[in-house]
């Protein structure tokens, strides 16, 4: 299995997909991958969005659920991170200014960082499965690890945008509600696009089971 190898054009990719924009002008996507991709997508909760943060990726060599789960996982991490610094911001100056809002965003925070450390974990352990290649019950351990890391991730950033119930809100909480709901939904893809890569791997362990 190919390791997913993060560079400078990644990141920025990344950041493009976080702020909303359709396509990086960059990305040159070769049809076959782009139908590809297009084709995983379909499978997600968030389709449109799915494609939108991975079709840039389409110029590269994209084949294999694997591959794809690897991507989706990382675009969860950075958009994760690129959230937690700005609720970090905003707790911040709302501790300075001793607002009544702080402490929902102080857990809102904390949410987000276990989002992060989980998603992190889960992005090592799917490295680690290029390891094991053997389908045995150690691999097989291992896509168990990473299910339970990115759905505790998904868990954490819903109970965040929990934090801020209604739609009658402030900009701030808004801004925060809509970014951590990002999030979420990108890690709910990652977890569908993981699902499609791990499930032959447990029908093969099935079958070789079978007396």
């Amino acid at each position: 299995m190919a390791q997913l190898r993060l560079s400078l054009p990644f990141i920025i990719l990344c950041l493009f997909c976080i702020s909303g924009s359709v396509e990086p002008a960059f990305a040159r996507q070769r049809p076959r991958a782009k139908a590809y991709i297009e084709a995983a997508c379909r499978t997600t909760r968030y389709p449109s969005l799915c494609f939108r943060c991975l079709s840039g990726f389409a110029n590269s060599t994209i084949e294999s659920p694997q591959q794809l789960a690897q991507i989706a996982l990382s675009v969860s991490l950075y958009k994760a991170l690129y959230t937690r610094s700005y609720v970090l911001k905003v707790a911040k100056e709302l501790k300075v200014m001793k607002a009544d809002e702080y402490q929902t965003v102080n857990d809102c925070l904390q949410q987000i960082n276990d989002s992060v450390d989980q998603l992190s974990e889960s992005i090592k352990e799917l490295r680690r499965l290029d390891q094991n290649p053997t389908i045995d019950d150690q691999f097989l351990w291992h896509i168990s690890n990473v299910y339970t890391w990115v759905s505790a991730a998904l868990t954490d950033a819903s109970s965040c945008v929990d934090e801020f119930p209604g739609h009658r809100m402030s900009k701030m909480k808004a801004t925060i509600k809509g970014k951590v709901l990002n999030v979420e939904q990108v890690t709910s893809n990652a977890l569908s696009l993981f699902h499609r890569y791990a499930a032959r791997y447990k029908s093969a362990a099935r079958a070789t089971k079978k007396p």
